[in-house]
């Protein structure tokens, strides 16, 4: 359950970052937005070292799988666009993934 908070923290960081960042050069909006944007960047570096998986590899590669989905929601919740099937079952593909990579017995 640890985990799945982590990952999610380091998502809503990472996306929200990204989104003031893309606000401000691709919108227009206020140069403080990207100032927010590239600090709460930061901080998703920093949340997903709380990871307590063993390896810099599979943490990131599994949390690859996490951000696509809560990108699709990102994009549903906040931009306002419905994922179609196709969304939803990449999402469901890559969180079978992450299940994999992440809990398989390993020696």
């Amino acid at each position: 359950m640890m985990a799945f908070i982590i990952f999610l923290l380091a998502g809503v960081a990472e996306i929200g970052g990204g989104y003031l960042i893309w606000l401000w050069l691709r919108e227009g909006k206020s140069f403080y937005l990207g100032i927010i944007g590239g600090l709460t960047l930061a901080l998703y570096g920093v949340i997903a070292t709380f990871q307590s998986f063993p390896t810099f590899g599979r943490v990131y590669a599994a949390y690859g799988g996490v951000f696509i989905v809560l990108s699709i929601l990102w994009g549903w919740g906040i931009d306002r666009k419905t994922p179609d099937l196709y969304d939803w079952l990449g999402g469901v593909i890559c969180l079978i993934g992450v299940s994999v990579m992440l809990f398989a017995p390993r020696n």
